[in-house]
């Protein structure tokens, strides 16, 4: 699809992953034992022919930088489109850096109009599924809709979520916004959002001018009262990872085989850095269980329902579940850990107990010993 380009935003969730993004921005995000959330959104858009994309940035983008580099893994490293990489701008009479996500747009408008596409994607990076954009190009063209935005069926978190109530010919009739937490499924916007890039320049460019900041609330809301949004819902599996307890579940839905299937699909690939890793080693007192492992591991203790990034250590003894261990971690001998996050490079020494509960994980932060 030649003729789209794509603006993603790597920040915006921070705030609630706490001590996940203390050294790292929610793009780079480490998620289902070998990839990082970007990982997905990058995927997508290669797999879909868009090979023109722009990140901006907020804050702590060092790992996020490290991670993409050129985007050689994602075949982004071209002389003509590729990956661009847009650092904070201060662009507010208040001198801090952009507010909100029309902000941030009006920031990087040479980036728009330098771009030979017609049509943008705006979508955050923090969001777990397989698509293909293609289709939802079609769609958007069919039915001539000014915006077409992602939706999949969800249930609302304390976390922001934005409802729609779609017509049968898929246009957006209502919809809000809600902090509650529900326990019946909704369609929940993806943030998402395919438009024709003339209307998005114009767009923000009237929205900067009243000082507004709020994408959704002050550009998407008013056209859907204008009857000019459409929505296209996805039937696979599909996540938004903003809070601690998102990811935590969304990382235990990887366990089962339906999910892994609808995410990993062999049709279209997801992609993410590579890195030569010998294959994990079980010793003799091995014991693991419906668990995900990644590569050079080593493993002599007992793993049930969790997942293991590369270079985790297991020593005797120790029992591992209901957990996310990262990336050169190290539990100690006869050890117990039971639903808890363990950042990249925490040693868990021996003979400890950790324990937390599933709908309150415990987080031990990056490079900490206990």
């Amino acid at each position: 699809m030649n003729n789209m380009m794509s603006i993603l935003f790597a920040s915006g969730s921070e705030s609630k992953l706490n001590e996940l993004t203390l050294h790292r921005t929610t793009a780079s995000l480490p998620f289902g034992g070998r990839y990082r959330l970007i990982d997905f959104t990058l995927s997508n858009l290669v797999n879909s022919g868009i090979t023109q994309v722009g990140i901006v940035t907020r804050s702590n983008y060092q790992s996020l930088m490290d991670h993409i580099r050129q985007g050689r893994d994602w075949d982004l490293n071209r002389k003509n489109g590729g990956i661009s990489v847009f650092p904070p701008f201060v662009y507010n009479s208040s001198r801090e850096v952009y507010k909100g996500k029309i902000e941030a747009i009006y920031s990087i408008m040479s980036f728009l109009h330098h771009s030979s596409e017609q049509f943008v994607v705006i979508t955050n990076c923090n969001i777990a599924t397989n698509i293909d954009f293609g289709k939802m190009f079609d769609r958007h063209i069919e039915t001539g809709a000014d915006v077409t935005m992602l939706s999949h069926e969800g249930f609302t978190t304390t976390s922001r979520r934005i409802v729609i109530e779609r017509g049968e010919d898929d246009k957006v009739k209502d919809i809000y916004e809600t902090e509650m937490s529900g326990e019946d499924k909704k369609e929940i916007s993806l943030n998402t959002y395919l438009i024709k890039k003339d209307l998005l320049i114009e767009l923000v460019q009237k929205a900067y001018a009243r000082g507004q900041v709020d994408f959704e609330k002050d550009i998407i809301f008013p056209l859907v009262a204008e009857g000019r949004v459409y929505a296209q819902k996805i039937d696979t599996y599909a996540a938004i990872i903003d809070d601690v307890k998102t990811y935590y579940n969304e990382s235990m839905e990887l366990l089962r085989e339906d999910v892994r299937q609808q995410l990993f699909s062999a049709e279209n690939r997801i992609y993410t850095k590579v890195k030569d890793s010998v294959p994990t080693v079980y010793g003799k007192g091995a014991h693991v269980q419906n668990s995900l492992l990644a590569d050079g591991c080593i493993i002599n203790g007992t793993v049930e329902n969790s997942i293991l990034f590369r270079n985790v250590r297991i020593e005797e003894g120790a029992v591992v579940k209901n957990s996310i261990i990262m990336e050169n971690g190290v539990i100690g001998k006869n050890s117990s850990i039971k639903y808890a996050i363990t950042d990249k490079d925490v040693i868990i020494s021996e003979n400890r107990e950790i324990s937390g509960f599933s709908t309150y994980p415990i987080v031990i932060v990056k490079g900490k010993r206990v």
